[in-house]
């Protein structure tokens, strides 16, 4: 956000909070944020996780992320680019 948009700190966390449903605060809360990773699919960065097929991952999380942030994301562009996506519906 800081990059994407020119938010100051404080602010993309206001901005990733809102859109999370949850505070600022919570965003460096293990707990809370593994519950909201699950609930918007972004997969899960645990290095202890084992993904289950249910959750998103890789590119999938990628997708997710900035359909909830509303943000560009680079390896998601082009891979829209290259297989002719124009809506991302992944």
């Amino acid at each position: 956000m800081q990059m994407t948009r020119s938010m100051r700190l404080k602010e993309a966390k206001e901005y990733v909070a809102g859109k999370l449903g949850v505070t600022p605060f919570d965003l460096s809360d293990p707990v809370v944020m593994t519950d909201a990773r699950n609930e918007f699919g972004f997969g899960r960065i645990h290095s202890y996780a084992i993904s289950q097929p249910a959750q998103a991952n890789m590119i999938e999380a990628k997708f997710n992320i900035a359909r909830v942030l509303d943000i560009p994301v680079n390896c998601v562009e082009r891979f829209k680019e290259r297989t002719a996506m124009t809506g991302g519906e992944l």
